[in-house]
């Protein structure tokens, strides 16, 4: 198949004005393929040549203004369209499409649970092709009118308000959008509707997960209510599309996709065992962040690829504030620092590094490698920073001459930058080249010189090149009662570089640059203040304050400068007092994650996963009261993961619940069941008879990855011939064997298949496509392994090996993480 690329974009939009298509697709044909046909109405501005893309399973006819054209002409998705004239024309093709297991095209799903079946497109960057024809590039809108015929017990949902007769759902006419932005989910879905201003919003789900959904009906409808109308006070354009339907569907590879009209989920977001406030924070977000794509991405859509920033740093950004905001969930920007800030310093650190604007992005496949944390973390955290420079209401006025200029069209960096440039005498474009067109993570080091009469000043050091506006929070220690509780003293506000030192008065006891997390950079202590740190981090008094701090340490871990066991050491001492859940979250998954599976040895891992233990144990006798109890299902979550012995959990297991709660949900007995597995503690037997207690499509998931995490070269074998020697797992149940299959404590057991894994790899990736090899990179990945054997096997495959795209660009990362954790496991041993 043919990647395209930007000049043959350029040329096609050049010579092409696309009006209309008619789609009419036939989903009642059986199990494997679909009916796609589709009337393309586009008009040539001069004589040329050009083509249109499908990827069928069988092409039946192609008509061009009347004329038949060969279908076997099509070579791999591209079918030539030569001989154009000047002037209109039309473009009907009928097509034969398959059904997907790996959540690309259109993706078909049968529900363990009741045996209903529902299919939904995702047709993001180029898998329109999958489901019709089309001239597919984001910048050749038209309007859409689909039709689908269904059996006829199900609901079609699609971009705009759906009506039916006889089995047949016709859509209205979209407005103009972009291909990769059509949408069709169709089944037997048990939805909830309601109206707000005039405008349909629907919430849609599998009918077994009804109970759930309706649960948590008013709450997802009173965020997307709270998020439309701030969006309105914000934005002079109004919504631009009929209706506002969220539909939650099965195995899907991302957390949404913004779909005009027709937002889809990942139907975990559809929770059926208990979850913290910030995970039920985060899918608010979720359902921010899509909504804000509206505007960013679908009213005004990017014209190629290399400014995908323009879509992803602006619905991330403006997802944060917005819930921030508008809703119960007021401090979101604690949570962004600690989970999501870290996924964009990862990525800005490894070999595949980009800025967030690229200059060149050459063709599709590159594009898609650039959907990760630069996209999103690193330019909403360059966002947050312009506003923080900029001032809101000029950035909101940019935005602004930014929609009006461009709604229904496509507009590109360059585009951006005027419009904010026109609301503002700053220079935006001198911002924009120093932090949308550079790489890298700069890093503020304090530097405290000793003044007069026993005052400080202060003067920040700044490895890297941009500009930055940030907070530098001077704390002293309380003298009081309360004894370990810090201070804020003052706030400086700090333009880097400084010209001149700042004076501070006394030395404080902490220094923290980046006091309230504004800027994108990594941060450094002075030698007093990291002893403060160490202390009495858990006495600072703001969220997002520790949070930065957690991040600094964080950062020491992964460039060496402090040992894996003193972070560990900070976790046991403070983290029995945090009173953030993200937070919580947060550090014990990279304590658990990289510091005891990666950063440390061995030998030393069983008393890294004691410490954990121990600190899980404490967060469990401190919620006995029952006060918190999102903060005691991390910790009760948290024990089961790094349980070294099985007798406590399975206790739990046996008895249905935690003493002193909770009762273990699904959600909570598979954990258990899985750490069971890997500990040698279950069996075949019990894993069976869990399914049978919970036969959803979460508990084959769960069952697939307690199977594969038996202890048991035959069910090793089993895992590996189902994720490699076959195509017959979905991208879920490949990923959960995958996160079964290896564990640190079964290195020996399972030592054979990491050089088995490069060449496996490639193949599946291959035969399955981007979504597929995403996943065999990312969760397949031997992570455990760190040693130079392993590290010289990659970067063999690397070298001598054809991995596809999307494939190289995983292993490069994880070979880049793998050879940071031999370079920690080195400092601490030099």
């Amino acid at each position: 198949m043919s990647v395209l690329t930007r000049d043959e974009a350029q040329t096609r939009a050049e010579l092409l004005d696309v009006h209309h298509y008619t789609i009419d697709l036939d989903l009642t044909g059986g199990d494997e393929t679909f009916d796609s046909r589709t009337l393309i109405r586009f008009a040539a501005r001069v004589d040329g040549t050009t083509f249109v893309e499908l990827k069928p399973a069988e092409l039946r006819s192609v008509t061009l203004d009347g004329h038949p054209l060969d279908p076997e002409a099509l070579d791999g998705n591209r079918l030539a369209l030569p001989h154009l004239t000047a002037g209109e024309h039309e473009l009907r093709v009928d097509a034969r499409m398959r059904y997907s297991r790996t959540g690309e095209g259109m993706h078909r799903f049968t529900d363990p649970t009741d045996g209903e079946t529902y299919v939904y497109t995702q047709l993001f960057l180029d898998d329109v092709q999958r489901v019709f024809a089309a001239f597919d590039q984001p910048d050749l809108k038209a309007v859409f009118e689909l039709s689908v015929k269904a059996p006829q017990d199900w609901t079609v949902l699609a971009n705009g308000i759906t009506e039916h007769t006889d089995g047949v759902w016709k859509a209205a006419p979209t407005p103009l959008i972009s291909t990769y932005l059509v949408a069709v989910a169709a089944g037997p879905w048990h939805s909830v509707r309601t109206e707000h201003r005039g405008l349909p919003f629907g919430l849609h789900c599998r009918r077994s997960l009804a109970p759930y959904l309706d649960a948590d009906a008013d709450e997802l409808l009173d965020v997307t209510r709270a998020c439309y109308d701030r969006y309105h006070e914000k934005f002079d354009e109004p919504y631009p599309f009929d209706s506002y339907d969220q539909a939650f569907v099965p195995e899907f590879n991302a957390g949404a996709m913004e779909n005009p009209g027709l937002v889809t989920f990942r139907d975990e977001f559809v929770y059926r065992s208990a979850v913290t406030d910030t995970e039920r924070q985060t899918r608010a977000m979720v359902i921010a962040h899509e909504m804000a794509h509206m505007w960013f991405g679908d009213l005004v859509t990017l014209k190629w690829w290399d400014d995908i920033w323009l879509n992803e740093s602006f619905a991330e950004y403006m997802g944060y504030q917005t819930l921030t905001e508008a809703t119960r969930f007021t401090d979101t920007w604690t949570d962004f620092g600690v989970t999501r800030k870290s996924w964009g310093y990862d990525a800005d650190q490894r070999p595949s590094t980009h800025p967030v604007a690229p200059e060149a992005v050459d063709d599709t496949a590159s594009a898609l490698l650039n959907f990760d944390g630069i996209s999103y973390a690193k330019g909403a955290s360059a966002l947050r920073q312009l506003v923080a420079w900029l001032g809101e209401k000029d950035f909101l006025a940019g935005i602004n001459t930014h929609f009006a200029r461009h709604k229904f069209a496509n507009a590109t960096l360059a585009d951006f930058i005027d419009n904010l440039a026109s609301a503002t005498d700053r220079d935006v474009h001198a911002w924009a080249d120093a932090w949308l067109r550079t790489t890298g993570v700069d890093t503020l080091t304090p530097r405290i010189a000793p003044g007069e009469h026993g005052t400080c000043t202060l003067t920040v050091d700044r490895a890297g090149s941009r500009p930055h506006r940030i907070a530098a929070g001077l704390y002293d220690r309380d003298l009081g009662d309360d004894g370990g509780q810090l201070v804020l003293r003052e706030s400086l506000h700090l333009d880097i570089p400084q010209t001149d030192a700042h004076p501070i008065g006394k030395r404080p006891a902490l220094l923290l640059l980046n006091d309230g997390d504004l800027t994108y950079a990594k941060v450094r202590f002075d030698p007093e203040s990291f002893e403060t740190v160490r202390k009495d981090l858990s006495g600072l008094p703001r969220p997002l304050t520790r949070a930065v701090v957690w991040n600094a340490l964080r950062d020491a871990v992964r460039d060496g400068e402090l040992a894996p066991r003193a972070y560990l050491e900070t976790a046991r001492a403070h983290l029995p007092l945090e009173t953030d859940l993200a937070i919580v979250q947060g550090v014990l998954a990279f304590a658990s994650a990289h510091i005891a599976d990666r950063y440390l040895t061995p030998d030393e891992r069983p008393a890294a996963l004691a410490t954990l233990s121990e600190l899980c144990r404490d967060l469990i006798r401190r919620t006995e009261d029952g006060d918190n109890p999102g903060l005691r299902l991390i910790a009760v979550r948290h024990r089961i993961d790094v349980a070294a012995h099985p007798d406590t959990i399975a206790a739990w297991l046996a008895d249905g619940t935690v003493p002193g709660g909770p009762e273990l949900d699904p959600e909570l007995r598979w954990r258990v069941l899985a750490r069971l597995a890997v500990l040698g503690a279950t069996d075949e037997a019990a894993i069976a008879a869990e399914l049978e207690r919970d036969p959803s499509a979460t508990g084959q998931e769960g069952a697939a990855r307690c199977r594969a995490a038996l202890p048991d070269p035959e069910a090793k074998a089993r895992a590996w011939e189902a994720m490699f020697g076959s195509d017959d797992l979905s991208n879920y149940l490949f990923t959960a064997t995958a996160r079964g299959f290896w564990q640190p404590e079964q290195a020996e057991l399972v030592r054979e298949y990491v050089a088995r894994y490069y060449p496996d790899a490639v193949a599946v990736a291959d035969r399955r496509g981007p979504a597929m090899a995403e996943a065999a990179g990312r969760w397949a990945f031997p992570a455990h392994a760190v040693d130079a054997d392993h590290l010289h096997l990659g970067e063999t495959c690397l070298h001598d090996g054809t991995p596809t795209p999307a494939l190289r660009r995983k292993l490069v990362d994880q070979l880049d993480d793998l050879q940071r954790a031999l370079r920690v496991q080195e400092a601490r041993e030099s």
